[in-house]
């Protein structure tokens, strides 16, 4: 009598399908990927601009002499040097926020979000800030308290302002996003309390090559043993 034939269940069938995708899990880590992505171009875009409006003319006025009137201009850095520090700031941050994890990354980022609205700040007071164009005329005209006439704003205060808003957004993006952003590898780092394996002994000099035999000297080892 011959023994019935055993049915092959789904499981060992070489037809039965694969398991699907978690399609969740992967939704996470492209999410996370583009609020990386986004939160590195804002915030090198922004601290980049924040640099560059510093540098450039922010007013411009005219100091009354007695043989006229002398043109004085003021860079964003003369005005105030707060976008240009927080900016340096700002990217610093930027870079440290994938050094650290869990409550140094959210310190991190709280710093990247205030240098970005310190920028914003300061770049709108200093639009209307004459101060410095001020000492400007008072040094060119050897006075103190010497008033300018004529003054005029150009627009790289609002360029820094700009700036700013584009840094507090990356900070923003890495306080509430930061927790599922990949951090440095640990793999070099080494673990407190781990044990060391035993030391490698050092090979045997070669006695054919002289060369050798003076560095094992110079180890003060006995190269003939």
């Amino acid at each position: 009598m011959s023994a019935a034939p055993q049915t092959r269940t789904d499981a060992e069938s070489p037809d039965a399908p694969a398991p699907a995708p978690d399609r969740s899990a992967q939704g996470a880590r492209r999410g996370a990927t583009r609020s990386l992505a986004l939160a590195l171009l804002t915030g090198a875009a922004g601290a980049g601009l924040a640099l560059l409006a510093s540098g450039r003319t922010w007013a411009q006025g005219a100091a009354v002499l007695a043989q006229g009137e002398l043109p004085r201009t003021v860079t964003g850095a003369d005005v105030t040097g707060v976008p240009g520090a927080l900016a340096v700031v700002g990217l610093a941050a930027l870079v440290a926020v994938f050094a650290v994890r869990r409550a140094g990354r959210t310190a991190v980022a709280s710093l990247l979000t205030l240098s970005g609205a310190g920028i914003v700040v300061a770049a709108v007071l200093g639009n209307a800030d004459t101060s410095a164009l001020r000492e400007k005329a008072a040094t060119a005209v050897g006075l103190t308290g010497a008033d300018v006439h004529h003054v005029t704003h150009t627009g790289w205060p609002w360029v820094a302002a700009a700036g700013g808003v584009l840094l507090l957004i990356a900070g923003l993006l890495a306080l509430f996003r930061g927790r599922h952003w990949p951090a440095m590898s640990g793999r070099y780092e080494r673990t407190p309390g781990r044990a060391r394996g035993p030391r490698r002994a050092p090979a045997a000099p070669d006695l054919d090559r002289p060369e050798e035999i003076w560095k094992s000297l110079d180890r003060g080892e006995d190269p003939t043993r």
